[in-house]
């Protein structure tokens, strides 16, 4: 089979200090100070088995999420931008669904079928270390990620632990192109992140609150929508891409703004009647610029829920925070909480329609060039077609 493979050179920053785990295991815990000079090619690899306790799909859709542009695009060292944990070579790709081919043995796949259609985790959580089981599989000891440590869903065909897998049939109950249901049950993954900082991280809002979406790539369109959806009164969205401006009015934003057009806090301050974001979402990676912004315009009892994903330090001043009973949120992940069958079935109920966003699709013999594209960032999603 065919799959893209993202190379790349294990040169550690000289200020860099490795950790033993790093140097056990050959895992990047920061790729961004380790990982040099990426390359990508699609190839010829062997097509993947079904172990005990797995699932063999054929890949029908994968995205392509910022994250793989993190691992394309480097800084002026040659250092790829994405600053998590990583081991090359792999197949990239970890945003996808699929229809199983063949099923493993073992109990975890005894609710599976081949013919079945599914969507799937991309974070690989032991289930037995101890934030596991104390209920946080997003921050595992023993973390595997889908196209980030392992080979992920930019080919023809993958293997995934049947316990990571969710159908998908309500999606192609509201979505009669088959085409098109499989798209957007691709959109599931990142939806699911969204969910996680919003609701599970952050702990929500009540309805009638204010939201402010920084960032309206495709983790800020489902944020909106989720939000929307979740009883916002109003949600104000800031996005410097004229085609994303648009996908988050077509997506529910009540108000969307160039942040280079308007200082974002007057903005905000203005259309809240001085009363502030009850909830801000960092979705655009560019903490440097938002979190200041954000500080500005916190509500009484505001919260900050950071997704986005940027090797930055950023200042803030703690007093603001104190004052407004306000809190700041870290986010990673989607697993866990019941978080891929809820966001299923607000695709479903039509509460979510992610096939607004989809805005590209290349086959694999190109997946290249659609990286490439997405390195400009107009795009909403873009998908590549095994």
């Amino acid at each position: 089979m065919k799959g893209l493979v993202l190379s790349a050179e294990w040169e550690p920053r000289p200020d860099y200090k490795l950790s033993e785990f790093e140097k056990e295991t050959g895992k990047a815990v920061e790729g961004a100070q380790i990982w040099r000079h990426p390359q990508l090619e699609v190839k010829d690899i062997s097509a993947p088995k079904a172990g005990p306790g797995q699932l063999v799909l054929r890949v029908k859709a994968c995205g392509v999420c910022g994250s793989d542009v993190h691992f394309y695009e480097t800084d002026s060292d040659g250092y790829i931008l994405y600053p998590g944990l990583t081991k090359f070579p792999v197949i990239i790709g970890h945003e996808f669904a699929g229809e199983v081919v063949e099923v493993g043995s073992g109990p975890e796949t005894a609710n599976f079928a081949v013919g079945d259609r599914v969507t799937c985790e991309e974070m690989v959580w032991c289930g037995h270390c101890r934030p596991c089981r104390d209920g946080y599989p997003n921050h595992c000891e023993n973390l595997e990620e889908i196209g980030f440590t392992i080979d992920g869903a930019m080919a023809e065909y993958i293997v995934v632990p049947a316990k990571l897998c969710w159908k998908v049939d309500a999606i192609f109950e509201r979505y009669p192109d088959e085409e098109t249901a499989w798209e957007v049950a691709a959109t599931t993954e990142p939806t699911c992140v969204a969910y996680n900082g919003i609701f599970e991280r952050a702990g929500g809002f009540r309805p009638g609150a204010y939201v402010v979406v920084y960032g309206a790539g495709p983790i800020g369109l489902a944020a909106i929508q989720l939000c929307k959806a979740a009883g916002a009164a109003r949600v104000i969205a800031f996005e410097v891409s004229e085609e994303r401006k648009r996908l988050a009015a077509e997506v529910g934003a009540d108000h969307v703004y160039d942040p280079r057009e308007v200082v974002p806090s007057e903005a905000v301050m203005e259309i809240t009647h001085g009363e502030g974001a009850d909830l801000s979402v960092e979705a655009a990676g560019a903490p440097e610029a938002t979190i200041p912004e954000m500080e500005k315009t916190l509500a009484i009892n505001g919260k900050i829920t950071v997704i986005g994903r940027a090797a930055q330090r950023v200042p803030m001043f703690l007093e603001r925070f104190q004052v407004r009973r306000a809190q700041v949120f870290g986010a990673q992940g989607h697993s866990g909480h019941g978080i891929f069958p809820f966001v299923i079935r607000m695709m479903g109920a039509g509460l979510i329609d992610n096939s607004k966003i989809i805005t590209s699709r290349f086959p694999l013999a190109e997946a290249v060039a659609a990286l490439e594209k997405a390195t400009k960032r107009e795009d909403g999603k873009i998908m590549i077609k095994p």
